[in-house]
């Protein structure tokens, strides 16, 4: 009998047991409980280390990184668990260290200041500061001797401390200048209002078609990053302007990322990058964000195209999360790491006679031919599944149609999938975050719209339902919650970030155009007035990315590049726009139109850093379908209507339901005005589409419906 797999985190907390604990003990967050037995004499960022700084006149080390990050745990092993690193650190510095995914607005300002110091950035971000929180040096990695260009860390440790001794002077100089550059970079300087109009998105697909890899899809040279954002972008370019060359880019990059090795052939979802042009080799680790993101994009892509890939792609991504990143309370979990057992990728290669051994000579062949499976390997002598050929040419080869291919090759999968479950697992980082968490309630919502699956409907609601209850305090929105095993079950803590607020808002609206539910539109919009209120610039315009909640801040910052994730600003507009026109809220769009027409240069300038923002300022340039039910929800008749409408790419619509009982109907049009004077016709569900002012006549049939959205479309 195999004893149960163990992660690394409990591997960790076994090497750890015997060693005593330093300040980062009491943490829930799992990176910071990785280095809770470092020799290093570690703080969390709090008030007591930033008083310690000032009592003994000591610079502060500020380490940044997060549970997944690979090069994060190898300086964990180089440096800080280390005892003559760890002398150093403690006798000249106050040493904090900082999970990045819990303190975003920390890591946003001091990755700011390592950029402009070294010119790059990235994890894990090493930062020096002044007992006044202003940074004088910074780097990422640093090796613990002299290699790859870079000095070691120790050197780098007894130089700094010695100038903070010898020369403090020139470091109050250097770190005033950095605070000076740090705020000019804090919130780019909004524009009057500018020219908004569809210009800024043809100019964004002509962006992306001069990077544009035809051969293998996405967009530059390696390293290569899924962009749900850019399809997102793009597919609205075809629906709107009839652009074939645009959704050949789309279709191009989602086709080669599902059949790359990026993609986790077995057990569904996405790894966060390739580090190749051909999405073969990824980095290992599965971020929660990256799988919300693609999800709804192979789910626009299946309902733009019909062809049943996405269809299949967007399941594996949400069925993964559902057995693998779901938590017991209904939340979902942040990440999970590259690295097991101390190699990265160990958990999902393979060599050819464990595939034999797992399905049988002859159909381990014919998985292994299909996957691209050899004896040599493509990834350190074993396999990263991938598939290299087209699979309908494949399937011709021998003899049968690709829906026969699919039959065959799926339990084949499923056979490897439960043998890979008695690999010892990469570590997970178990903690919940509201904006994550928003992100992937939305993505479930469309999954259970648009594939009519009830399980994705019912884990969104029950993760709403967490979040809600145990992530909001008198109205505040906290930004991590984890489960402790105590009897209280768990912590929430961290007033949330404006993220937190959009992303949740927005997944609640989802949530509420796939169940009509309208606890989950007045949650939507009490989440908004609260950000509003707390978040939003009454001077310039704009959404801070932090509240007068979070203390200790050398600035402010307003966030509008999209990265990994959207930025704040870019979901905030959108919620506004599609809230607005559910709640018939005026002051939601104004706002939005101000995020919007401040940042037009900008989206004009550099549109590939600003591509959520674009699909924001489609929502608001397109007309918008208004697209009213009356019935009862869960009735036949109205289920295939439904089932007609998300089967089709409509992105910028707003759905609503008019229940048949006359005090339901009333409370939901006094909420959704879309929804005055819209009942039943002859005792049937009926539909209403209304669009630019007008709507079309009432209809009730499938097929009179099918008609209407043909002629809207």
């Amino acid at each position: 009998m195999n004893a149960s797999p163990k992660t690394r985190q409990e591997t960790d907390a076994k090497h750890s047991a015997a060693k005593p604990a330093n300040h980062l003990a009491g943490e829930t967050s799992p990176y910071l409980l990785q280095h809770a037995h470092n020799p290093v004499d570690w703080h969390p960022w709090g008030d007591e280390a930033l008083r310690r700084a000032k009592a003994e006149n000591k610079p502060i080390f500020l380490s940044i990184g997060y549970s997944s990050c690979h090069w994060c745990h190898v300086m964990e092993r180089e440096s800080f668990e280390d005892p003559e690193t760890a002398k150093i650190l403690n006798e000249h510095f106050v040493a904090i260290k900082v999970d990045r995914e819990e303190r975003p607005d920390l890591d946003e300002i001091y990755m700011t200041a390592v950029q402009l110091l070294t010119g790059r950035g990235g994890w894990p971000l090493s930062v020096f500061l002044t007992p006044e929180l202003k940074p004088f040096y910074g780097g990422t990695y640093f090796p613990p001797d002299e290699r790859f260009g870079m000095p070691s860390f120790q050197r780098v440790l007894k130089a700094l401390a010695e100038a903070w001794r010898e020369k403090p002077d020139q470091i109050a100089d250097s770190s005033e200048q950095m605070l000076q550059a740090i705020e000019a970079n804090a919130a780019p300087e909004l524009s009057a209002a500018g020219p908004l109009d569809a210009s800024i998105l043809d100019r964004a697909v002509a962006e992306l078609r001069s990077q544009f890899d035809p051969r293998w899809g996405g967009f530059g040279a390696e390293p290569k990053f899924p962009s749900g954002a850019a399809i997102a972008v793009l597919l609205r370019q075809q629906l709107h302007d009839g652009r074939t060359d645009a959704l050949e880019m789309a279709t191009v990059t989602l086709d080669r990322m599902a059949y790359g090795g990026i993609h986790d052939q077995i057990g569904g979802g996405f790894h966060r990058y390739s580090v190749d042009v051909q999405w073969l080799v990824p980095h290992f680790e599965k971020m929660l964000y990256d799988n919300a993101i693609l999800a709804k994009a192979y789910l626009e892509a299946w309902q733009a195209t019909g062809k049943d890939l996405y269809r299949r792609v967007a399941v594996g991504i949400l069925d993964y999360v559902l057995r693998d990143m779901t938590d017991a309370r209904g939340g979902f979990h942040s990440a999970e790491d590259a690295d097991s057992e101390g190699e990265e990728g160990k958990f999902y290669v393979w060599r050819p006679d464990q595939i034999r051994a797992a399905l049988g000579d002859e159909e381990g062949a014919f998985f292994a031919e299909f996957y691209g499976v050899s004896e040599r390997g493509n990834f350190e002598g074993r396999n990263i599944l991938h598939v290299p050929q087209d699979p309908a040419a494949f399937a011709r080869r021998k003899g049968f149609s690709e829906e026969k291919l699919e039959d065959r090759l799926a339990p084949l999968r499923r056979k490897l999938l439960a043998e890979r479950a008695r690999r010892v697992r990469p570590g997970k980082d178990d903690k919940v975050l509201s904006a994550w968490n928003g992100m992937m309630i939305s993505a479930l919502a469309r999954g259970h719209q648009v594939l009519g699956d009830r399980r994705y409907l019912d884990a969104a609601e029950k993760a709403a339902d967490f979040m809600l209850t145990e992530m909001v305090r008198e109205g505040t929105l906290l930004r991590t919650y984890r489960a402790t095993g105590g009897a209280e079950g768990g912590v929430s803590k961290l007033p949330g970030y404006l993220d937190d607020y959009a992303e949740m808002a927005n997944g609640l609206v989802d949530l509420y155009e796939a169940s009509f539910e309208l606890r989950w539109l007045e949650a939507a919009d009490g989440l908004v007035r609260k950000m509003t209120a707390d978040f939003w610039d009454d001077a310039d315009g704009g959404f801070f990315y932090t509240s007068a909640a979070h203390k200790d801040l050398l600035v402010r910052t307003k966030p509008f590049y999209d990265g990994a994730v959207p930025s704040g600003n870019s979901t905030a507009s959108l919620v506004l726009l599609r809230l607005s026109k559910l709640l018939d809220k005026e002051e939601y769009t104004t706002k939005a139109e101000a995020v919007l027409a401040s940042m037009a240069d900008r989206m004009l300038e550099q549109p590939r850093g600003h591509l959520d923002l674009l699909v924001a300022a489609d929502w608001h340039l397109r007309p918008t379908r208004e697209i009213a039910v009356a019935g009862t929800a869960d009735s036949d008749e109205t289920r295939q209507l439904l089932e007609m409408i998300h089967a089709r790419f409509f992105p910028n619509k707003i759905l609503a339901l008019a229940p048949p009982d006359a005090a339901a109907a009333e409370k939901a049009a006094d909420r959704v005005p879309l929804l005055q004077d819209k009942t039943m016709l002859s005792g049937k569900t009926t539909v209403y589409v209304c669009e630019n002012f007008t709507c079309k006549r009432p209809v009730s049939d499938a097929g009179d419906l099918k008609q209407l959205l043909d002629e809207s479309h």
